[in-house]
């Protein structure tokens, strides 16, 4: 099997980590709650309560992905994660009021929980797991900015030991994260490994460079231009490559010179 077809297949059944990690945290809170009995729950059984809050927290944790990704577009989630945490809050919160009002009302079937006069009831308790779970989500996904001196006494990178055959005594121009692959950009063309961008940055040190985007890493010399536009830069390197800057790694490259 070539490694195109092994791509298209991991890629077809892969899901975003970003929302694997907000489900899981999403069923933990959902356990959490069951088993503490929180808001008012303690006259129902623990099957009751796991069976009210899981799917409650899961269908939370679906529209919060989605709403994530709308945030990402207008703050930078690893620059200013306070703001983050609250726009991702408030996005969230107002649907998900009215969704948690429409399930309590199903689940407990009486006229109490199903009137439009409780449903400000419900915004406290929203505001709270759900502020809670976007700073966990918000804080666990940061990364540090990585940058890169070339080596000292030339010690040559340990990532240069990863690339393929045919692009062996390459230069490295770049390197792309696509889903769980990495693409190699070189002077002699491009290929793929499987590798994670985070553990290829700890490799790459030795190499000048530094990393631009959540998905690149860009080496100094290849360098060949810059442009601006709505606010974000994008690198041309040689070989007319175009590698994105976001505002998470824009100051850095400013400080370090490249632009």
């Amino acid at each position: 099997m070539s490694v195109s077809e092994t791509r298209a297949d991991v890629v077809r059944f892969s899901v975003d980590r970003g929302l694997l990690r907000g489900l899981a945290m999403a069923l933990a809170a959902g356990v959490l709650l069951a088993l503490t009995e929180a808001f008012g729950m303690s006259g129902t059984s623990l099957l009751f309560r796991l069976g009210y809050w899981l799917p409650l927290m899961l269908l939370g944790a679906s529209w919060g992905h989605l709403c994530s990704l709308l945030i990402e577009r207008h703050v930078d989630m690893d620059r200013r994660p306070l703001l983050a945490v609250v726009a991702l809050t408030l996005v969230m919160s107002g649907p998900l009021v009215v969704m948690v009002w429409a399930v309590t009302g199903w689940f407990f079937d009486d006229d109490r929980s199903v009137t439009l006069a409780r449903l400000p009831d419900f915004i406290g308790p929203v505001l709270v797991v759900t502020g809670t779970l976007s700073a966990l989500n918000v804080f666990m996904a940061r990364s540090p900015v990585q940058t890169h001196a070339a080596a000292a006494g030339g010690k040559p990178a340990r990532f240069l030991d990863r690339l393929p055959f045919k692009l062996r005594g390459s230069v490295i121009r770049a390197v792309q994260s696509e889903d769980h692959y990495l693409r190699i950009h070189t002077d002699r063309g491009s290929d793929l490994i499987l590798m994670r961008l985070s553990d290829a940055l700890t490799e790459l040190e030795g190499l000048e460079g530094a990393q631009t985007h959540r998905s690149w890493w860009v080496a100094r010399d290849a360098l060949r231009g810059v442009s601006r536009g709505d606010g974000r830069a994008t690198l041309t390197l040689e070989g007319g490559l175009e590698a994105p800057v976001s505002r998470r790694y824009a100051r850095a490259l400013r400080e370090a010179g490249w632009y």
